[in-house]
């Protein structure tokens, strides 16, 4: 989204009479957005490690960079904490070999089978899923 909003304009740039189309309000600061922040498996351990930020109006986000477990609801209502084996499949193959974890993404869980992930791990802080029949 950054990279985009400051791009130069396409499509009709003057009018019908040769003068400069004039754009309509100036960019603002608020419309710049931030970087991505990149959800990966925890090989090594077993603890999460995430980031707060301040985000507009004095509020916060929390953000997930490394993780091991999720909460899984299992179909008959139940939700257990479990374990990530792998990163099976991501939304873009760059995704899927990086090993990044998004919503949507499916992973192997530990005595469980495939999940999906349900939750944006990049504004929820947190890492839901269900299984996948």
């Amino acid at each position: 989204m950054a990279s985009n909003y400051h791009e130069a304009r396409t499509g009709k740039v003057s009018r019908g009479t040769g003068a400069k189309r004039v754009p309509y309000r100036d960019k603002v600061k608020a419309h710049i957005g931030r970087e991505r922040t990149y959800t990966k498996l925890n090989q090594e351990g077993t603890e999460e490690k995430k980031k707060i930020i301040r985000t507009k109006g004095g509020h916060s986000k929390v953000k997930l960079k490394l993780v091991k477990f999720i909460n899984l609801a299992l179909p008959d209502g139940k939700v257990v904490r479990a374990e990530i084996e792998s990163v099976i499949q991501g939304n873009t193959p760059n995704d899927t070999r990086a090993g990044y974890i998004t919503k949507g993404t499916i992973v192997q869980v530990k005595g469980h089978g495939k999940a999906i992930i349900t939750s944006r791990p990049n504004q929820h802080g947190i890492l839901n899923a269900k299984l996948v029949q």
